[in-house]
């Protein structure tokens, strides 16, 4: 599928009625099994990424290089159209965020998410001017790249649950171009309908952080458009990791065998990652 046709294929999805899931593979492979076991798009997650190589999840444990690079091993695994979390594009001026957004598009993407915090903890939101002029030029080259640009309102997960300023935020964002809108971490369905009221671009709303959580169809209801589950699968994965660990350090068993998957069955889906693997035949 050309990047072009996969543009048109994630716009869609996005026009389409109801909502859909945009799932966080931080790898190639995990990429694979993902678009085998049937989802119509992926998104990349910086957390998962960085949990992978042994980094922080902030513009200071990881490069845009290393983003990028990446969402690159991501963009050729699979045949799905993918978006990137591109944290805050990597630099305060505007201008680094247009330059992230080429870069994105050069390599494949054909969506990416630029976020208002700074990485800064004593200032971990950028100002309002700023973050809109952020989000103004990104969206331009955005655009001209034919790029689906989403706009991260971060002050829920900042220390910081304002939510007229989040949507405010927002509104301002979807004014200077951005297609998809997205605050992580609202608290409550209600807050959700209120964000998606009051704004007339698709919502995004991440599920699998903790606190309260709801089915894709009461959300779809609340009128998000997208549901995305950032680091939830990495992190789900690691600790299927850890348990595994623990039994064996702990008790010398091996019980966490049962519920590996099958070598042969990976080997599957990496072998051929458009299509679910058949039944196992056998391990090893």
């Amino acid at each position: 599928m050309t990047r072009e046709r996969k543009y048109q294929v994630f716009r869609e999805l996005h026009e389409r009625p109801g909502a859909f899931v945009l799932p966080n593979p931080w790898n190639a492979g995990t990429a694979r099994i993902l678009t085998a076991l049937g989802f119509e798009a992926l998104a990349t997650t910086s957390a998962g990424h960085a949990f992978a190589v042994g980094r922080l999840d902030s513009t200071a444990g990881l490069t845009r290089d290393e983003i990028l690079d990446n969402a690159m091993s991501i963009v050729e695994g699979t045949d799905l159209p993918v978006s990137a979390d591109l944290e805050d594009g990597f630099g305060r001026p505007p201008e680094s965020c247009a330059k992230t957004i080429r870069l994105a598009a050069d390599i494949g993407l054909v969506g990416g998410s630029i976020e208002d915090a700074t990485g800064d903890p004593d200032h971990p939101i950028y100002e309002f001017e700023l973050a809109v002029e952020r989000i103004a030029a990104a969206a331009e080259v955005a655009r001209h790249c034919r790029l689906m640009l989403t706009a991260r309102a971060e002050n829920f997960l900042h220390g910081k649950p304002d939510l007229g300023d989040t949507i405010r935020r927002l509104t301002a964002f979807e004014e200077a171009g951005a297609d998809v809108l997205y605050a992580p971490g609202l608290p409550s369905l209600d807050a959700i309908r209120e964000v998606c009221s009051s704004v007339s671009r698709p919502v995004n709303v991440v599920m699998g952080l903790k606190g309260p959580s709801w089915s894709v169809e009461e959300l779809a209801a609340a009128g998000v458009k997208r549901v995305s589950v950032g680091g939830a699968f990495a992190r789900a994965a690691l600790g299927a990791f850890m348990r595994a660990a623990r039994e064996v350090k702990e008790s010398g068993t091996f019980a966490f065998a049962a519920d590996a998957i099958p070598h042969a069955e990976v080997r599957r889906f990496m072998a051929d990652g458009d299509r679910s693997p058949e039944p196992d035949q056998a391990d090893s």
